[in-house]
């Protein structure tokens, strides 16, 4: 054990910089990658394998949970051990923070945060279907959004519960859909009220953008950095379209308060994210924080389109200024 530590203390002080792109500053350590080789020399193959699936929980095998994960776990919080005890910032493995596992779920509290999100969703859904009319010109717009926001919060609390390449790629390419869909919500309810075709147009340049998005990530490389900068791009537009609307109509329309809160304060939260600090608790990270932030403001989303009685943001039955 004290050869180990005198290898981590090494590496620790020369590890100054950022790490490469071939992984994060835990998962490189050697006395990580050595206790992986041992565990899974050990349990993963012969008689330790078939030691280890009969000693499994079902819960875990059924959620895709393997030998070599359960070596990663364990040999993670080895290390965060010896990082802890020296006095060295917690690193990240796998381009993670390390979190405590509750039964399969690997990540409670954005998992947790993820599913509340899409409950919130489904309960201002219905809301929303029995207080506005189907024949409101948003009420279709309105209501397919609310679908694509439930399957990406669906994707969120998987991707969070269980962390694969696919579920991975289904997170991110439906949290895309849900940015691009609100840029077509706010076309629709700004402009496409008077001009159809304006948003028809708009709405199938979208359809072919997401396409082209998903296909570059899929096909030729999943860039971290692009998709971010993609969406990012993309929230700024939604953005500045919602406000400069709201700005022309606060006179007219004194309820566009209540869209002013909600784009603001969805751009103001996702700034969490650059708060970037090893969970409190080995649970809370400014990602879960940002989640569970987020659960009121879909209610204040759906109540600006069932609040008031009359047009509001996302129920309209007039035309956008």
């Amino acid at each position: 054990m004290a050869a180990r530590t005198a290898v981590l203390l090494l590496l620790g002080a020369a590890a100054t910089g950022p790490a490469p792109v071939q992984g994060s500053r835990g998962d490189r350590e050697p006395v990580y990658r050595e206790c992986l080789g041992h565990c899974e020399q050990r349990n993963c193959s012969g008689a330790g394998l078939r030691h280890f699936r009969s000693q499994q929980p079902l819960y875990m095998s059924l959620t895709g949970w393997t030998c070599r994960d359960d070596c990663k776990y364990e040999c993670m919080w080895l290390t965060v051990g010896l990082y802890v005890q020296e006095g060295y910032k917690v690193p990240q493995f796998h381009g993670k923070w390390p979190f405590s596992r509750f039964l399969f779920i690997q990540e409670p509290a954005s998992a947790f945060a993820s599913f509340l999100n899409g409950v919130a969703n489904l309960v201002m859904l219905k809301r929303y279907k029995a207080a506005v009319p189907p024949s409101s010109p948003m009420y279709h717009t309105c209501i397919a959004f609310a679908w694509v926001s439930l399957n990406a919060w669906f994707w969120s609390t998987i991707f969070h519960t269980r962390d694969t390449n696919l579920t991975e790629k289904m997170d991110y390419f439906c949290a895309s859909a849900v940015i691009l869909h609100s840029v077509y919500l706010c076309c629709v309810r700004t402009l496409g009220l008077r001009r159809p075709a304006f948003a028809t147009a708009l709405g199938s340049f979208l359809l072919l953008f997401l396409a082209c998005h998903i296909s570059y990530l899929t096909l030729v490389r999943f860039d971290y950095s692009y998709n971010m900068a993609a969406n990012v791009a993309i929230g700024l537009l939604n953005l500045f379209w919602w406000l400069g609307w709201c700005m022309r109509n606060q006179q007219r329309l004194p309820y566009v308060w209540k869209c002013v809160a909600v784009v603001l304060l969805l751009q103001a939260l996702a700034l969490l994210e650059l708060l970037d600090f090893p969970p409190l608790f080995w649970v809370f990270d400014a990602h879960a924080i940002w989640h569970i932030s987020t659960i009121p403001v879909n209610i204040l989303f759906y109540r600006s389109g069932t609040a008031l009685p009359a047009p509001s943001c996302l129920s309209s039955s007039g035309v956008g200024g």
